[in-house]
């Protein structure tokens, strides 16, 4: 029982993370593969993309419900007197993350290899969903931070990974004035490398000056084109 309630738990994390919602919405809202489109990402930057503001905002307040479920699947599960019950909550949202990174629901053969592979989307609001499953109050700093960097920094895959740095800094924090179990900012911690690792291809665009911009900066960007 010990052994089982904690694996069914981290399945069950897995596949809620891994419903592919932008790939449903943008599916029924344009009648387009959302994989086919742009970055080929499930999430809600590439939603946006495929079928416009509402589908990406919608995409993104769902892809964060699912890192919460997790958290609070595995408190539901759980007794209080488990033993291992807060590394269960922490490892329940990185399943969370890993099964929207890379979502058995889509999974297909690629066309020129031949080989099958697992498509989703980077996990940035599935890792905000998780910290908020973790403590909701980390709600308060991480999503104007992070609306910050999207406006002024201007790019998306930078907000991305904003997100887990800005839940290991908080969780830190909370951790060492020992309001919160440290655990969570194991949490944080894997969270980011797992952000990084489905943001390789974005990363190699940032060395190369060639990633799309967003925000503020593509505003004065058309600003300074006018005026000229």
């Amino acid at each position: 029982m010990q052994i089982i309630t904690p694996l069914a738990i981290l399945l069950i994390s897995y596949l809620v993370g891994a419903i592919p919602f932008g790939w449903v919405i943008v599916k029924i809202g344009t009648g387009r593969d959302i994989r086919s489109i742009e970055s080929g990402r499930t999430g809600g930057t590439n939603a946006w993309r495929a079928a416009g503001i509402f589908a990406g905002f919608l995409t993104v307040l769902m892809d964060v419900v699912k890192g919460a479920a997790a958290v609070w699947i595995a408190r539901w599960l759980l007794p209080v007197d488990f033993p291992y019950r807060v590394w269960i909550e922490a490892a329940a949202p990185l399943m969370a993350i890993l099964g929207h990174n890379y979502s058995i629901y889509l999974l297909e053969r690629h066309e020129t290899t031949g080989r099958l592979r697992l498509r989703g989307g980077a996990g940035g609001a599935t890792c905000l969903g998780g910290a908020i499953g973790l403590w909701p109050p980390i709600v308060l700093y991480i999503l104007p931070l992070a609306l910050f960097i999207y406006l002024f920094i201007g790019y998306a895959s930078i907000t991305t990974m904003s997100v887990a740095f800005f839940a290991i800094v908080v969780f830190a924090i909370k951790a060492v004035q020992g309001v919160l179990p440290w655990q969570y900012l194991l949490f944080g911690v894997i969270a980011e490398l797992m952000l990084i690792w489905a943001l390789r291809p974005n990363l190699e665009r940032l060395r190369r000056g060639t990633e799309r911009l967003h925000g503020f900066r593509v505003w004065l960007r058309r600003n300074k084109k006018t005026v000229r």
